[in-house]
């Protein structure tokens, strides 16, 4: 029998400082996030960023928390519980770090009798420290502990005709009473060395401007030219003009190259620029949580009205609309 487990990031349990400590401590040591020798990753994960970080991060989670529990998770669920209801196949939920584990999810399948997992990360554009780190796990989980399973999965859907027209029906409804001037697409960032470990044909990634338009079977798991892909594909859907939009990247970590133009940078050079009306989509996530509440919500708003702005608009995730639960459905038994 076929089960279905949708993977998502995950969330601390609480905003104790404890459980975001806990949360950091395993997300910062999967050696696909900080990709550095075991030895120097926990000298920068426990030596010092877990000295320093949980607290301020906890105080982040506060200000997004619900009463519920985590966005993220919350989100998460609903988006599960809408596809369960579509379909006659077990679903179940992970999270690659904190609870619900992939172990968990696993298990829950197996439990209902499914030998065939369909695994769906619930990441547009393939990225080692997401996709891939899902994808491993699971793999090792599936030969330690459930080996009669077979796993499969979805690949990267950032051009999928389906998603991108949830995505951009998602923008339009959102937008529909706004004035706006501009569109900031921000995806998460990863350091410049991610795309060039990814790069399958070993030559093809030069990060400069060129390749990502340069057709390449690269490009499969090039999380570079999968963003700006899904910017390109959502701009024609939407018919923007090409002064009405922008690219960037957020969420830096640590002195390396990450990709550029960085997000807070942008937001604040397009005000300074006389732009007063400004709407942020957050493509690289599918449901709302600290990077889209927190860091552009709330922290890019503040930025973009000191440098000059007048209205921010954070545009929601596609989280667990109707029209995206139904293209999961769609895929699933098309699979």
């Amino acid at each position: 029998m076929k089960g279905i487990l949708l993977v998502n990031l995950g969330s601390p349990d609480s905003t104790d400082v404890k459980d975001v400590k806990k949360y950091l401590g395993e997300f910062l040591m999967d050696k696909r996030v900080i990709d550095v020798p075991y030895l120097l990753r926990l000298f920068l994960v426990k030596g010092i960023i877990l000295n320093t970080r949980p607290k301020k991060s906890a105080a982040a989670y506060k200000k997004i928390w619900w009463k519920e529990g985590s966005p993220l998770i919350i989100l998460s669920e609903r988006l599960k519980e809408k596809v369960q209801n579509k379909t006659q196949y077990p679903v179940a939920l992970a999270m690659r770090y904190g609870n619900p584990s992939i172990k968990s999810g696993l298990q829950e399948l197996h439990d209902k009798g499914a030998t065939d997992v369909l695994m769906i990360p619930l990441y547009p554009q393939f990225a080692m420290a997401t996709t891939e780190t899902i994808l491993v796990l699971a793999k090792e989980l599936q030969q330690k502990f459930f080996p009669n399973m077979n796993l499969n999965h979805i690949p990267a859907f950032y051009n999928k005709q389906e998603y991108i027209k949830v995505l951009g029906e998602s923008i339009k409804d959102y937008l529909s009473d706004k004035e706006w001037d501009k569109i900031l697409f921000s995806y998460h960032g990863i350091p410049e060395r991610h795309i060039k470990k990814s790069d399958i044909t070993k030559s093809h990634c030069k990060i400069d401007g060129t390749c990502c338009n340069t057709p390449s079977p690269a490009h499969e798991f090039c999380y570079r030219h999968q963003c700006y892909e899904t910017t390109k594909q959502v701009v024609k859907y939407l018919n923007l003009k090409e002064n009405q939009y922008y690219t960037s990247f957020q969420s830096r970590l640590g002195n390396d190259p990450w990709l550029q133009p960085y997000t807070d940078q942008t937001i604040e050079n397009i005000a300074k620029e006389g732009v007063k009306k400004l709407a942020v989509v957050t493509p690289a996530f599918v449901s709302d949580c600290l990077e889209t509440l927190e860091e552009i919500g709330m922290e890019g708003k503040e930025e973009f009205i000191e440098a000059g702005g007048n209205e921010f608009y954070a545009v929601p995730c596609i989280n667990d609309r109707e029209d995206w639960a139904n293209t999961l459905v769609s895929w699933i038994e098309n699979n």
